[in-house]
């Protein structure tokens, strides 16, 4: 379990983290290679306020972040992440299918993405597993002193393991998803500090989103680089629009009077 007194040491800080704004899909993912760091620095230079990423195991259980249970998609290699060794991983080129420019980009661990995330947006967490892994990045996330700032967007049953070596962790809760109702009314019942939505256009949207903020449930949704919806989400109370093309939309959140972050990278003496 990760020492509380540690967590209170790090984690303490005079951060303003954004009220809403847009959350980078697997980063600056259309114009750079998904799940890299040049994607998450472009996100970050492009001012975003929130940014997505995903983690799996390897088969020497190192937290890795990449979006698919493969890696024949967005490497020139082939198999599941699950029977690869990290060395294994480090070797294959995550870059080349996006563009020659980004040839030799690695799979990033999930150490060195949070090396280069500033401390004054949210991460959002996306956990593809629910064995050790979500005991292992909420570990992690209390030791890097990033429980104000990190949440988890997983099962309850993820979540449960999270907490229990780590209570302060932030969850995103990501079950029943197919159903709205259900969904928010099970957020709610396990009072997670998240949701993420995927419809909008249902009667009871803007009245749903309205619950859960009087819950005290920040709202997520999944996806859209529509200007015309993302301002509609706004209005409706939606706070963080989840967004593939961050450099494409931030001046949305401009014309909304949302100002892009200013990254803060070093903790506060």
């Amino acid at each position: 379990m990760v020492n509380a007194g540690e967590i209170k040491k790090t984690t303490k800080q005079a951060f303003l983290l954004p009220e809403r704004g847009l959350c980078a899909h697997r980063g600056a993912m259309k114009t750079h290679p998904e799940n890299t760091i040049p994607a998450f620095r472009a996100a970050i230079n492009a001012g975003a306020h929130m940014i997505e990423f995903d983690v799996f195991l390897t088969k020497d259980n190192q937290m890795v972040v990449i979006h698919d249970s493969k890696v024949d998609r967005t490497t020139n290699g082939k198999g599941k992440v699950s029977d690869l060794t990290l060395a294994e991983i480090k070797k294959l080129d995550a870059g080349s299918w996006k563009a020659p420019e980004f040839a030799g980009e690695q799979i990033p661990t999930l150490q060195e993405v949070l090396n280069v995330m500033p401390y004054n947006i949210w991460l959002n967490i996306h956990i593809k597993g629910d064995g050790q892994l979500p005991v292992q990045v909420a570990s992690l996330i209390g030791k890097q002193g990033r429980l104000h700032q990190a949440f988890l967007a997983c099962s309850a049953a993820a979540a449960t393991k999270a907490k229990e070596v780590v209570p302060e962790i932030k969850i995103c809760n990501m079950e029943r998803q197919d159903s709205e109702h259900e969904y928010v009314q099970e957020t709610i019942k396990l009072k997670t500090d998240f949701i993420q939505l995927r419809k909008a256009d249902y009667p009871d949207f803007a009245a749903n989103v309205k619950m859960l903020k009087e819950n005290g449930i920040r709202v997520n949704y999944f996806g859209t680089d529509s200007p015309e919806i993302i301002k509609m989400l706004f209005e409706n109370g939606v706070d963080f629009p989840l967004v593939n093309d961050i450099l494409g939309v931030i001046d949305v959140a401009w014309e909304l009077d949302i100002q892009p972050v200013q990254p803060v990278f070093k903790t506060k003496k």
